[in-house]
């Protein structure tokens, strides 16, 4: 008896006791179950019973820490960028962009020394690091870059010119 069904007949036709029975599935199979490979279809289910686990869902400590614990490079990373906003909003604006920039310079340090970083993990492991540590650099360039005293990049400063006299 073939789990197949027949032309014209709705998947609803096949038993529960034919779809065990079939060991030779044809088209898109799953990885094997308990009873044989089980026919599959691409089609998204109607009703989600499962979910695909992230990258980001390891824990960067054991299960039986606290949950502070386990998510330490995510925490540390936002402490640095919330001391550095809470130095920019007291004036110290300088100061505070930068410890931004290097919150998250140290983030992409983080994702790509460690095996398990927690919810720092958002991407793949060379986007997140390209990401954060892109815009960190950024941050931490246009806070050096800032007036008065600020560092001078020419090609940025043509840029900035090109931009504010068009």
């Amino acid at each position: 008896m073939s789990a197949e069904p027949e032309q014209g007949a709705s998947p609803a036709d096949v038993t529960e006791a034919e779809e065990v029975t079939d060991t030779e599935a044809k088209g898109a199979v799953s990885a094997p179950g308990p009873d044989g490979p089980k026919k599959t279809t691409r089609r998204f289910p109607l009703l989600t019973r499962d979910t695909a686990r992230p990258e980001g869902g390891g824990r960067a400590a054991g299960g039986d820490a606290p949950a502070p614990a386990r998510q330490w490079p995510l925490l540390s990373v936002l402490l640095m960028v919330g001391l550095g906003l809470l130095l920019t909003a007291f004036d110290v604006f300088r100061a505070g962009t930068i410890l931004v920039g290097l919150a998250l310079i140290g983030g992409a340090v983080l994702r790509w020394a460690l095996p398990g970083v927690g919810m720092l993990a958002v991407r793949s492991r060379f986007t997140d690091m390209v990401t954060y540590g892109g815009l960190g650099a950024v941050i931490v360039l246009l806070a050096l870059m800032a007036q008065p005293d600020g560092l001078q990049v020419p090609f940025l400063d043509g840029i900035l010119h090109f931009t504010i006299s068009s």
